[in-house]
């Protein structure tokens, strides 16, 4: 065997062959040379002070709210709140075809579930403590939102050490229910972080789907949503916070399989130092679906001459009454903005963080629930403060 083709210590470890720049959808993140290190899969539990010590990091640790906790891909059970929650352990059974999903199966072997029934009120927090230095780790969760029912969901990532942590999840919306999912990824910055959210959208249902990266020095982020019955409605945004020479990657994939669903694509970006940012985001509309109305847009603020943005917008329409666009831009901060609120005295430090804050903040107007919204906000202005 060639060099070219010998296995690297990270494939060697998890035992799987790495997607590479050759292949089209990680052509801008060759995950394979960039996880050559050699990996140990599983890392042992820290202390407890220090778990509770970064269960403190969440930025909802104050807001009342059921947990449930993972730390390094295994559920603490004693730190977890489901007695009240319809939460256990199943049998995996993810089908699709990933590399993500694929390395994620090497790494963990449990998968979980839970079930709500009724308009959960409550927010419910999975919060993921990662803690360790060349270790892999996972975890696997299915939501299962019953008909007519509702739920929020937040799913907070922390840590530190230089791991790699893979994260699935999915999602069954059943006819007329509503799921609001968050995720925080705000991880070690010497971290990798691996994630695949999928999602089956039932009759007249409803799905916000709101994404922060901040942490990690490589975030890559698959999506799938799938349209299952008519009437549906699909609001997926994210924010990229990203500096030094972090690297994030989305690539999402939206199929109208049935009539009459709409679908919103909406990612806010901002790149300062050498970070780089990428959206792949990919509308399908089967030849039946008439009626889909499918859009989805990118925006990028590039704070530095050294930052970089690389925008995929695609659109694979098989039928002929639809309404659907796309639209990426790139740029710096609005000087006539900028010179604005300077002129009202505001100074030039603040005038940019409140530019900066706004901007990513469109990508948060659909969480519902203001507390949260507010939290997200404040993480936005600690970001740019602390740069």
């Amino acid at each position: 065997m060639s060099t070219a083709l010998q296995l690297t210590s990270a494939e060697q470890a998890l035992g799987i062959s790495l997607p590479n720049r050759r292949m089209e959808d990680w052509r801008w993140t060759d995950l394979r040379a960039r996880l050559a290190k050699s990996l140990r899969i599983g890392a042992p539990s820290p202390s407890a002070s220090k778990i509770d010590a970064f269960l403190k990091c969440s930025p909802i640790a104050s807001m009342k709210c059921k947990r449930v906790v993972f730390v390094n891909g295994k559920l603490d059970k004693s730190r977890s709140d489901t007695k009240s929650l319809v939460f256990s352990e199943v049998a995996p059974n993810e089908m699709i075809d990933d590399p993500v999903i694929e390395l994620n199966m090497k790494i963990s072997q449990t998968r979980f579930s839970l079930v709500f029934e009724g308009n959960v009120s409550e927010v419910v927090e999975i919060i993921h403590v990662g803690i360790g230095n060349e270790t892999a780790f996972g975890s696997r969760i299915h939501y299962e939102v019953a008909r007519n029912s509702s739920a929020f969901v937040v799913e907070t990532f922390v840590g530190e050490g230089s791991y790699l942590n893979s994260s699935v999840i999915s999602a069954t919306v059943h006819d007329n229910a509503r799921l609001d999912r968050l995720k925080l990824e705000l991880e070690s910055p010497d971290s990798q972080h691996l994630a695949h959210a999928i999602y089956w959208l039932g009759k007249g249902s409803q799905l916000n789907d709101v994404s922060v990266t901040i942490g990690s020095s490589l975030t890559r982020q698959n999506g799938t949503c799938n349209f299952l019955g008519q009437n549906a409605e699909a609001k997926i945004s994210g924010a990229y916070l990203l500096k030094g020479k972090q690297h994030a990657d989305t690539c999402l994939v939206i199929n109208h399989a049935v009539p009459n669903c709409t679908s919103r694509e909406l990612f806010k970006c901002v790149m300062d130092d050498n970070a780089r940012g990428i959206f792949q985001g990919k509308v399908v509309v089967a030849k039946h679906a008439q009626k889909t109305d499918g859009k989805q847009s990118s925006h990028a603020l590039l704070l530095s001459e050294s930052a970089e943005f690389d925008a995929k917008p695609e659109l694979e329409i098989y039928a002929d009454d639809v309404v659907c666009g796309h639209g990426a831009t790139a740029g710096d901060l609005n000087h006539d903005h900028l010179f604005y609120l300077k002129s009202r005295g505001i100074p030039e430090a603040e005038a940019k963080s409140l530019l900066i804050a706004a901007f990513v903040g469109e990508a948060f107007d659909m969480v519902a629930n203001d507390e949260v919204r507010e939290a997200l906000a404040g993480i936005a202005a600690q970001w740019v403060t602390g740069k």
